[in-house]
């Protein structure tokens, strides 16, 4: 495969029952670059190991004053020379090409999953580990699948140096020939040490890249309550342990390095020593104890490619053992009955005995803000922390968990509490796959991005002021909380699905504009089915039914006053009330309980925040 191919048709299905099977199935995968580059570095190592001979010959023809065998001797070093240059530069271009085509190979299966699992992924594997993966990890595995043909090229090469040495010098041949595969394996006892110490490199490399991940995640709330300093701290601690362990595991590989030096120089010494003496006794001539000689200095090369092999596989066996536990992650079996042509109706949750009725606005109140993200996950079908033997969602009487992924996908979409910004600019963000019912403009409207706009305007690629040109940076981290949270609504209401779930779409934003975007939300979706899972006392007025769970099932029904009247459960959640404030109404009044809880329900769900530009205020009562 060329690099022009790029990216593969079909990357395949990875083995992923450990990190060594999926080093053999990459190489698999790359059979024919790998012959391609073991051939030309037979060439070149092959053209390398040759130069030997006319060497000898040149000295052996100086030594019998014989200019023809001389001129002999020059021609095929040229001609060696040549073979050596072509074979050099296609080795390189086709080693690299394995390198880059097996760390894309790795990248798009990487891709699939993450795609497969969504938000799912940082639950079941740290964001840390993901990175380290995407990036490191992938360029020590491609090292190691590069690397294969050479130290092949190398192998077969010395072994067959050692075989002409002892057809053409038997006496001298012995000692290479016993010397070499002695050189090979001296630094075998050494490799588990050192793997140890590379692993425990990694390892905490990885933790502190976790832990920065999350540093720069949280970076405005952390200089909200000044603990900047505390996690540089903590990332300081963490750095220093890498730089430790670096230390120690490079001090082992220098050990390493320094035998493969030391051992060969012994055997070259050895050699000479023994070759003087033959030819001080006339047993061998000085042409061939110099053709020995440059031999032997030729096999130090390949032994550089057993130390390199040694070492690449060491470093990327644990590489390719992370990369095959995340490739390992897998959802529930997909799509076991065909779905039907309209999926749509009324959406049922028999874990929860949630009923939403089709075509109406239903917000859903639950104490636990867990609680509520694992039922957002659950509502949009094929949920992936779900235990064996969950019942799966209704819609319409079709359970999700049985048709395609993709059908329940278009059918249910999900808005998690935390949706994230892909960088682009902000027409790129509402490029979404549509109904095209809802126009790109209702729905920013709808959502309040007003004030988004006028800002992203200022900010516009060509200074034309169209805010659809503005470049968002990646996570949306050039904006505020909430206006993160508003763009990420209208780029689900431009989606426009039958059924629409919201996870506490609004927890970032200031009251006055939560009112007028639960106003705009049911304006829009009017006659489509909408899920909101909040405790907002705004989003729950205006919802045409209200569902209160409390302990995982269905506690209430009803709309919201209602409710806030007559469940005292139900208005602890949303007005964070207690039993001595309803007790402190008039006479416990029923009209002085609701006039006090709907006071307090315009500030519920925590502080509230009002944003100007960039600054941040809390709002008061």
């Amino acid at each position: 495969m060329h690099i022009r191919d790029l990216p593969h048709a079909d990357p395949g299905v990875p083995d992923v029952r450990s990190g060594g099977r999926l080093l053999l199935w990459l190489y698999r995968q790359q059979l024919g670059g790998q012959t391609k580059a073991l051939c030309w570095g037979l060439v070149h190592t092959g053209g390398v190991a040759s130069f030997p001979v006319p060497v000898g010959l040149a000295v052996q023809a100086v030594v019998d004053r014989s200019a023809p065998r001389l001129l002999f001797a020059g021609g095929l070093l040229l001609l060696l020379g040549v073979l050596v240059a072509v074979g050099d530069v296609m080795l390189h271009r086709a080693a690299i090409t394995n390198w880059i085509t097996s760390v894309a190979r790795i990248q798009q299966l990487l891709a699939r999953k993450t795609t497969e699992l969504g938000s799912a992924m940082t639950r079941r594997v740290a964001a840390g580990e993901i990175v380290a993966v995407s990036t490191g990890d992938l360029e020590k595995i491609g090292w190691f699948v590069e690397a294969v043909s050479r130290f092949g090229a190398a192998a077969l090469t010395s072994v067959g140096v050692c075989v002409a040495l002892l057809v053409y010098q038997p006496a001298l041949g012995v000692v290479v020939a016993v010397g070499v595969p002695v050189l090979a394996l001296a630094v075998l006892p050494l490799l588990p040490p050192a793997t140890r110490r590379a692993d425990e490199q990694r390892e905490k490399a990885g933790r502190a890249t976790e832990l920065a991940s999350d540093t720069v995640a949280g970076l405005r709330v952390l200089r909200g309550i000044g603990g900047e300093e505390l996690f540089l701290d903590r990332y300081r601690s963490a750095s220093q342990d890498v730089r430790r362990a670096a230390v120690r595991s490079a001090r082992m590989w220098s050990v390493i390095s320094a035998v493969q030096v030391v051992l060969p120089g012994l055997l070259l010494i050895a050699v000479v020593w023994y070759g003087v003496g033959l030819a001080l006794d006339g047993r061998v001539q000085v042409g061939e104890l110099v053709t020995v000689y440059s031999a032997v200095t030729f096999l130090l090369y390949p032994l550089r490619h057993f130390e390199e092999i040694a070492m690449a596989y060491s470093f990327s066996k644990p590489s390719a053992k992370r990369a095959a536990r995340v490739l390992a992650l897998s959802r529930p079996a997909d799509g076991r009955v065909a779905a039907p042509e309209t999926l749509g109706g009324d959406l049922f949750d028999p874990v929860t005995g949630l009923h939403v009725p089709s075509g109406q606005l239903t917000a859903v109140v639950c104490g636990d803000p867990d609680a509520a993200g694992r039922l957002a996950d659950r509502l949009g079908g094929h949920p992936a922390d779900a235990p064996e033997g969950t019942p799966s969602v209704l819609l319409g009487g079709t359970p999700l968990d049985d048709v395609p992924r993709d059908t329940a996908r278009a059918a249910v979409l999900v808005q998690d509490k935390d949706p994230v910004l892909l960088s682009g600019t902000l027409g790129e963000l509402l490029d979404v796959p549509s109904s095209g019912s809802v126009r790109a403009e209702d729905a920013l409207a709808a959502a309040q991005c007003g004030d988004v706009l006028a800002a992203l305007a200022q900010g516009s690629a060509d200074n034309s002021g169209d805010p659809a040109l503005t470049h968002i940076t990646e996570r949306g981290r050039s904006l505020s909380g909430g206006q993160r949270q508003r763009l990420a609504l209208a780029r689900s209401l431009v989606t426009d699905p039958g059924v629409l779930v919201l996870d506490e779409p609004t927890s970032a934003v200031d009251s006055h504009t939560e009112a007028r975007i639960a106003n705009g939300l049911r304006e829009l979706r009017a006659g489509r089915t909408t899920v909101v899972l909040t405790s907002s006392p705004l989003l729950l007025d205006r919802a045409e039914h209200v569902v209160f769970l409390a302990e995982g099932r269905v506690a209430g029904t009803g709309t919201h006053r209602r409710l806030l009247h007559d469940d005292a459960a139900y208005r602890a959640v949303v007005t964070r009330e207690t039993e001595d404030d309803e007790e402190g109404g008039p006479a416990g009044h029923p009209a002085g309980r609701s006039a006090s809880a709907s006071l307090a329900g315009r500030a519920a769900s925590g502080p509230r925040f009002a944003r100007t530009g960039t600054d941040q205020i809390e709002e008061t009562a």
